[in-house]
């Protein structure tokens, strides 16, 4: 059962709180992997969708695994970036007309990366974010898994998990159709059905588990 909290602000230092930068000068170009999940679903019919413009949606997992390139000169091969997103409104609102939400994001990088690739990661996950990461509250170096095994996407790190298997099922007769586009830049995305989204961290002010929906998408970027 999903469950939520009210947001509440959180005091950081001003290094942390201050922008990271903008894109830098991609030596290689970097390219990998990506998954995303929300708290709404992106393929529905319009009773549910109507239902949740305005309730659901607040909040997102997003995963970009880095296969290779580098951003001036830092290599970022193999290292995987992680961010948590919750909003004051549905995070895709501004797709059927609505004022975009204002977010916070924690984020989670490789344990493995230098001070200078966790900067590199974090810029490059804003940028393909398209503004949606604005706000980043906390950066934690953590273990993370990202696997793919051809049939679904598994990320995991502490306090989140992701799965998203790479197939979706619908009834044609039911009305349901595609609302949202994802949410940061990727390749060919596609939809996919998540049966796990979970953050029970404390940083967002909110926690949440919605399991079996169709809320994903799935992917490959390039920076």
């Amino acid at each position: 059962m999903r469950t939520r909290r009210a947001i509440t602000a959180v005091v950081l230092a001003g290094a942390m709180a201050a922008p990271l930068g903008a894109r830098g000068v991609s030596d290689n170009a970097v390219s990998g992997a990506y998954v995303e999940a929300r708290t709404a679903e992106v393929f529905t019919g319009g009773c549910i969708m109507n239902s949740e413009a305005a309730m659901g949606g607040h909040e997102a997992l997003l995963a970009w695994k880095v296969d290779r390139g580098s951003i001036d000169g830092v290599s970022l091969n193999g290292l995987t970036v992680v961010a948590a997103v919750a909003g004051d409104a549905n995070l895709g609102i501004r797709e059927i007309g609505g004022e975009p939400a204002h977010t916070r994001s924690a984020m989670f990088i490789d344990e493995r990366a230098t001070p200078e690739q966790r900067s590199a990661l974090i810029a490059m996950a804003r940028q393909l974010s398209n503004g949606l990461i604005d706000a980043v509250v906390q950066v934690t170096p953590t273990p993370i898994q990202f696997t793919d095994d051809g049939r679904a996407i598994r990320v995991s790190a502490s306090p989140l998990r992701l799965t998203v298997t790479k197939e979706m099922h619908h009834d044609p007769t039911c009305g349901g159709r595609q609302w949202f586009h994802p949410l940061a830049a990727v390749n060919a995305p596609a939809m996919g059905t998540t049966a796990e989204n979970a953050f029970s961290g404390s940083v967002l002010g909110t926690k949440w588990s919605d399991p079996n929906r169709r809320s994903s998408f799935f992917g490959t970027f390039s920076y």
